[in-house]
């Protein structure tokens, strides 16, 4: 079984340039349309020469980084090149949802021509002087948009500004897009009586889809589901009371979620849920819901056992993503488990999904804070 622990990094913008562009005010009612595009990709506007040689390679390792905790690696973001070579490219990258601007500032390119006219004098003279430029614009030009300036005076010290700041962008395109899926996913729809109950006998809930339904609830245990002809999704929530939060530990998921899988989470012929230690698993300290937690990210498997109890491979698996995490108000230790089985599909978004389900996480403590704080 392999391990990686990785750190995410937090994107801190150089004061210089934060508010070094050139813009236009917007009126406080935005009538402008929205942006066209998929959540899941990134249109990048680099020079065709530069996409297809090293300049380019680090752009898809800082903005498109592989996702190898899926049956076949996926990129974090499908990404497509659009270079300005009329004036209808242009147009085009300014009507997308999530587009990155690149290019080394020193060049006669029309990107670089382009970063140049909407840098401000100051800004450019300061990247001149061996700066760098990551300057990431809501809303700049429709609704719902996600933009990057991304320049530095020479393709050298471009390439060592994406390594530096690949995570934080990565981290800032997953924030807007699961604030985008947020809305989607529940504008209509929205099962309140589900999530009413789950804080009436739980004493928490999450936001519930409007084609969930509650395949599991007991003491300590609820299981959430979603099934269509293709693909299921699910989401379980564990808890155990008077929990202490040294227990938890990358391990400690992997246990936890095997045990709970064989006993509740069966298939057919008496198979059940385990996590796939065959591959390797991703395990990352974050914040979750403002708590320190564990994430964990891999790949789960049916297995049966035969006569002998010996484990085999039972042909159904999946993507899942796992957040532990202690709730001092409680005094609960906490296992919130996002699992799809999608053979056919991309997984990537379907667990961005359930990605968006588990951050709707609220105790009962936290909604009497907040109306009381509203009173």
């Amino acid at each position: 079984m392999t391990l990686s622990v990785l750190f995410r990094a937090r994107l801190v913008l150089p004061a210089l340039f934060a508010g070094m562009l050139l813009l236009v005010a917007c009126d406080a009612i935005d009538t402008r349309p929205s942006a066209a595009g998929s959540d899941s990709e990134i249109t990048i506007v680099i020079d065709t020469t530069h996409w297809n040689g090293e300049l380019g390679d680090a752009v898809k390792d800082a903005v498109g980084q592989y996702v190898y905790t899926h049956p076949v690696p996926e990129r974090m973001f499908e990404l497509n090149h659009l270079p300005i070579q009329r004036e209808r490219d242009l147009n085009r990258a300014q009507s997308l949802k999530n587009v990155v601007f690149v290019a080394p500032l020193n060049e006669e390119t029309n990107e670089a021509r382009f970063l140049r006219s909407v840098l401000s004098e100051d800004a450019r003279q300061a990247v001149t002087d061996g700066g760098t430029a990551v300057v990431p614009r809501r809303d700049q030009w429709r609704r719902g948009q996600q933009i990057f300036f991304i320049t530095a005076n020479d393709e050298e010290s471009l390439i060592q500004t994406l390594e530096n700041n690949g995570s934080a962008i990565r981290d800032s395109f997953q924030t807007v897009v699961f604030e985008r899926m947020h809305n989607d996913m529940f504008r209509r729809g929205r099962q309140h009586d589900i999530e009413e109950t789950l804080m009436e006998t739980h004493g928490f809930a999450v936001h519930a889809q409007h084609d969930y339904q509650i395949a599991i609830d007991e003491p300590g245990f609820v299981w959430l589901r979603r099934i269509l002809t293709d693909t299921w999704r699910s989401l379980v929530v564990y808890y155990e009371e008077d929990g202490d939060p040294a227990d938890l530990s990358p391990e400690w998921i992997i246990a936890k979620r095997d045990s709970l899988g064989q006993e509740h989470l069966e298939g057919t012929r008496g198979a059940f849920v385990q996590v796939d230690t065959r591959r390797p698993l991703e395990a990352v300290e974050t914040e979750f819901q403002g708590r320190y937690a564990y994430e964990l990210r891999g790949l789960w498997h049916m297995i049966e056992e035969d006569e002998e109890g010996r484990r085999l491979p039972a042909g159904m698996g999946g993507s899942f993503v796992s957040y532990a995490f202690y709730d001092e108000a409680t005094g609960r230790n906490y296992l919130m488990d996002g699992m799809v089985f999608a053979p056919t599909h991309s997984k990537r978004d379907f667990l961005r999904q359930m990605e968006v389900i588990a951050k709707t996480f609220r105790t009962a403590e936290e909604v009497d804070r907040t109306v009381a704080q509203a009173d």
